[in-house]
This record gives C-alpha cells, sequence and structure tokens, in this order.
C-alpha cells in the first residue's frame, strides 16, 4: 500500500530524486537578514529552476534557521513564514510533489503547513525510538502525529520518516539495529523510512540501505551524502534526497548550482535507462 501511494505521488517506479530548498533564516532566528517576501522570491526561484530540469520532488526545510529549537518550542513566526512560502512554490509548481520538513522535530507544524498550502508529503523526525539530538531529547512520536494527522484531515499527506538520524547520538537504542528500528516505523504506519549518514552531507551506508529493504515493504529513502559520482550505488533506493550535492562547491550553505542539478540528473536518467533496458532483456 504505501508503496503504490509512493508510486502514485512521484509517477515512477523508478528511483525519485527530490531536492532541497533550503529557506534562507527566518525572522527570529539569529542570522536572518531578509523579509519573508525576499525569503519567498528565492525559494521560488530555486523551486522554478528544478522543476525546467525535471526533478521529481522538492522538500522545503528551514536549514539556516541556526541554532535549532526543538519541537514545540518552534515559534509561531516559523510556522506562518513557512506557510508563505510554500503557498507561493505551490501555486508556482503545481503539478510536482512537495514536501516539508520544519527542524528541529516540529513534524505537527510541518503537517499543518502542509495541509493549508497543499503539499504532498512531510519528513519527520524521532517517529519511533527516542535519541539524543544536538538540540537535546528527541522523544518518539508516532502515535501523536497520526492521530494529529487524522484529526485535521491530512490523511492524504505522506509522512517519510528518518532512522537513526543524523546528527544524533543513538546509545540509549544502540541494541536495536537500523533494521529493527525500520520495521518499528513500518508497524507504526510510517510512509516511508529515510536512511542517511552521520551528518548532513556524509553518505548513508549501502549496505544498510539493502538491508532495511529487504525486512520492509515501505519505500526507503536516502537522505544524505549521494553524488553524482556515488549515485549508482543508491540507484536501488525508492528515493534520494539531494541538498549538499545540488549546492556550489557541494556545500550546503552555498546557493543552488543548476549546472550541478543537470549534470546529476542526467546521471539519473542514464542509471535508469540502463535499469529499464537490463529488466526489458
Amino acid at each position: 500500500m504505501a508503496l503504490q501511494k509512493f508510486t502514485r505521488l512521484f509517477k515512477k517506479g523508478n528511483t525519485a530524486i527530490i531536492g532541497m530548498i533550503h529557506l534562507k533564516s527566518l525572522p527570529g532566528t539569529p542570522r536572518n537578514r531578509l523579509k519573508v517576501e525576499d525569503i519567498t522570491e528565492i525559494a521560488c526561484t530555486e523551486a522554478e529552476g528544478y522543476k525546467k530540469l525535471g526533478i521529481d520532488g522538492i522538500l522545503i526545510e528551514n536549514m539556516h534557521d541556526l541554532p535549532y529549537m526543538h519541537s514545540n518550542e518552534v515559534s509561531h513566526e516559523i510556522t506562518a513564514s513557512m506557510t508563505t512560502t510554500c503557498y507561493q512554490i505551490r501555486k508556482d509548481c503545481p503539478d510536482i510533489p512537495l514536501g516539508i520538513q520544519v527542524l528541529s522535530g516540529a513534524n505537527k507544524q510541518a503537517l499543518a503547513i502542509a495541509l493549508a498550502t497543499g503539499l504532498d508529503f512531510i519528513r519527520a523526525e524521532g517517529f519511533v525510538f527516542a535519541h539524543i539530538a544536538d538540540e537535546g531529547m528527541m522523544n518518539a512520536c508516532a502515535g501523536e502525529l497520526l492521530r494529529y494527522r487524522k484529526q485535521i484531515g491530512a490523511e492524504n499527506i505522506q509522512i517519510f520518516t528518518d532512522i537513526k538520524k543524523k546528527h544524533s547520538s543513538h546509545a540509549l537504542t544502540c541494541d536495536v539495529e537500523i533494521t529493527d528500528t525500520a520495521k518499528a516505523a513500518e508497524f507504526f504506519l510510517s510512509d516511508g523510512v529515510v536512511i542517511t549518514g552521520g551528518a548532513t552531507g556524509d553518505p548513508a551506508s549501502v549496505e544498510e540501505l539493502k538491508a532495511v529493504q529487504n525486512v520492509v515493504d515501505i519505500p526507503v529513502l536516502i537522505g544524505s551524502g549521494v553524488t553524482e559520482d556515488n549515485l549508482h550505488e543508491y540507484s536501488c533506493a525508492n528515493g534520494i534526497i539531494v541538498g549538499s550535492s545540488f549546492k556550489m562547491e557541494g556545500k550546503w550553505f552555498e546557493e543552488v548550482d543548476f549546472n550541478r542539478v543537470q549534470r546529476f540528473m542526467n546521471k539519473a536518467r542514464m542509471l535508469e535507462s540502463k535499469k529499464l533496458t537490463s529488466s526489458e532483456s
């Protein structure tokens, strides 16, 4: 069921490439320098560039809001600002799957924004099993989050959930393998799990990707570290979320380099064509 929903959303049976839009620092955050309308304009320009290059989906995130607040402490101006920006991106890109992540662990806020602006999915932290993030203790939220989704009538919005999340200590659950974490997320009705490396831009383990795919029947996405050079190693994933590799010099805090995006997408299409040819022979 989850795999079918994923395929319907991204309209392809092969690996969906999802490009990141890292919003400039939002109002109230230490590095904020721009008005919301200027932040929105930059984000819409990036979305338009992605659309022209045939990206399969876009994920919007408040990555520049350093240091991040923890879940319920994420304040109203962040939710309001992201709602304004997401609404305009959806208006400009009506046919591309769009998602949102609100850092850090503000999964309810993400669902509310997605519902209000017509987005298709969210990326959620802390869905199953507690861990220690750099913002502090992150408790599991699956039961509360899915009940909230039901209550606000947002069941059409898919929730892709990080497991053994980057920038976190998992000492509390060191006796729980990533495959067990994935199975728990599936049992708790996740629409797909996201595997990452240890930090932003770090490659995820190919072995973990294959191991997780062997034990769950939901989409498995890669959430960090995929580049044009290693893309072939992850071509069995259902989706790949790309941020750093699409930026100038491969650094997440730089501007989007659409030449890098073009080369990446060309490589992705070449690999997809090879897979189709191989399956037909």
